[in-house]
């Protein structure tokens, strides 16, 4: 059994994908008043916000606990609207020897999709694939969407 994993999902959102991008991007710090319930915070440590090698950590809550994330962005393009970012620290590191994140945002015309990838290896077999955590990005997605289409 393989202990490495990926989880892709895929999203359609009514708001604007570059507005969304540029979210993710440019204003993590801002998502915590667009999705209160799951981001409480999102600071940075090193760099500037949407250039490689920022290492910014996020407070959020999953599955009904507080929990931490430290990432930093390894990979950015601009023209696909593309954000890679590797966990560094954080609760997740916990269970996952390696976890990635990638966010990708299609535009065309109205139709905007927004896709998440997570690839992971797992501590060992007993650990569950991350399911929740890719619903609390979806949840996320929708409340960024909500707050932009009001």
């Amino acid at each position: 059994m393989s202990l490495e994993g990926k989880l892709v999902a895929q999203i359609n959102i009514k708001c604007d994908g570059d507005v969304f991008h540029e979210i993710i991007r440019f204003r993590p710090h801002h998502i915590s008043s667009m999705s209160p319930d799951m981001i409480q915070n999102v600071n940075i440590h090193k760099g500037e916000w949407g250039t490689v090698g920022c290492v910014n950590s996020w407070n959020y809550t999953h599955d009904g606990k507080k929990k931490v994330a430290k990432k930093i962005i390894e990979e950015i393009d601009e023209e696909k609207k593309l954000v890679k970012e590797k966990m560094i620290g954080g609760d997740l590191l916990e269970a996952y020897k390696s976890f990635y994140l990638t966010v990708h945002v299609q535009t065309k015309g109205e139709n905007n999709l927004v896709t998440w990838i997570l690839k992971y290896e797992k501590m060992n077999a007993k650990v569950q694939d991350p399911h929740t955590f890719m619903g609390l990005l979806l949840n996320m997605t929708k409340d960024i969407e909500t707050y932009h289409i009001k």
